[in-house]
């Protein structure tokens, strides 16, 4: 592998021509209509495109199957409620609504909440086609980005019928759901599956008690996969339009990261640049099996990097691990942001990380 390889968190920009929605259609109900099919595909293979050209070495299909929701990246959430069986389709209010502060209660309403009407079985989520249908358009690896997941997806629920009765049991019944999906991707040939899911938060809200759920359900969803595929676990501080939730990130990594040592997963995927590295001294205490994905572009501003000044927040992170477990990607989703910027922002990374390289040869 590359020395410090480069990739992005998941979605990036729709282009401007592509405007057909899924709007909770299972893809293949959707695509009967020729001219989404075409503009799907068509809007896929120019992201990717667009990746190559910047000069990654991991790719992602940029999830032109996220629909232009409210949260920027809504359908980072509703994608999977939309199609997975027991939820309700109307978006209702966040069940933790009365108690966010300040600017919280935008985003929380921003996200919204769902009903649990009935037991929670998989659906027409179709992982696996979404990765076959990106990975045709490349050389380079595809990595599946996966989520919103069990843990965040179930802190959304209100729970009006069925089986099913609290967070606890919902966010494993979808685990086994996640579980199915990340097993047929990696059976379809994918090495790269990145699980997206803020519920690593919670406990800062919830209880220390609840590290061990969310441990327990990320082990249950991430299972065993085989040798040669890396696990990625992502979470940062929120992305609604580009502003972090504050409350239920407040304790930073310093307060979580320890938690998840154990955690059965091979690299962690943490935003730095949007706090220009700070508490980048906690890479020293993982364990020496796992490596880093770190955020090293600031998705949260317009502004576009100098590739130095990417290449010196890689520099602050190498003081604190070795470059052979550190891959360097973006803080999140470029999705909120114009195409022409996220495309810069690529190349700055891809700059930046060529930068360091050359010292350390």
């Amino acid at each position: 592998m590359t020395l410090l390889p480069t990739t992005m968190v998941g979605s990036y920009p729709r282009p401007a021509w592509f405007t057909h929605q899924l709007a909770g259609k299972d893809l293949l109900e959707a695509f009967k209509l020729t001219s989404h099919t075409e503009a799907f595909h068509d809007a896929t293979r120019v992201v990717i495109k667009d990746q190559e050209d910047a000069g990654l070495d991991i790719l992602t299909d940029g999830q032109m199957w996220f629909d232009d929701y409210h949260m920027g990246i809504g359908s980072f959430l509703w994608y999977w409620l939309e199609r997975t069986h027991g939820f309700s389709s109307e978006k209702l209010p966040h069940p933790a609504r009365g108690k966010a502060r300040g600017r919280d209660v935008w985003a929380l309403d921003e996200a919204g909440g769902v009903a649990v009407d009935g037991e929670i079985r998989r659906g027409p989520v179709r992982m696996a086609l979404l990765y076959r249908w990106a990975q045709r358009h490349t050389g380079k690896p595809i990595k599946a980005c996966i989520g919103a997941g069990p843990v965040q997806l179930s802190t959304l629920a209100h729970f009006r019928a069925g089986p099913i009765k609290n967070r606890y049991e919902l966010s494993r019944a979808l685990a086994d759901v996640f579980r199915a999906e990340i097993a047929e991707v990696v059976e379809a040939g994918c090495t790269h599956v990145q699980l997206e899911d803020l519920g690593a938060w919670i406990p800062h809200l919830s209880g220390d008690a609840d590290y061990d759920w969310v441990c327990e359900v990320v082990d249950r969803t991430l299972g065993e996969t085989p040798a040669g595929v890396e696990r990625a676990w992502h979470f940062c501080m929120g992305n609604a339009w580009g502003n972090k939730l504050e409350g239920m990130t407040a304790g930073g990594y310093r307060e979580i990261m320890p938690h998840y040592h154990g955690v059965k997963v091979d690299a962690y995927v943490l935003d730095f640049a949007c706090r220009e590295m700070a508490d980048a001294y906690l890479l020293r205490a993982l364990p020496g099996d796992k490596r880093a994905h770190v955020g090293v572009i600031d998705v949260r501003t317009l502004e576009i990097e100098h590739p130095e000044q990417v290449a010196e927040r890689v520099r602050k992170v190498l003081r604190h691990i070795e470059p052979e477990r550190v891959t360097l990607t973006t803080d999140c989703g470029l999705k909120q942001l114009p195409r022409v910027v996220a495309i810069e922002k690529l190349r700055a990374l891809v700059a930046g990380a060529a930068i360091v390289r050359r010292e350390l040869r």
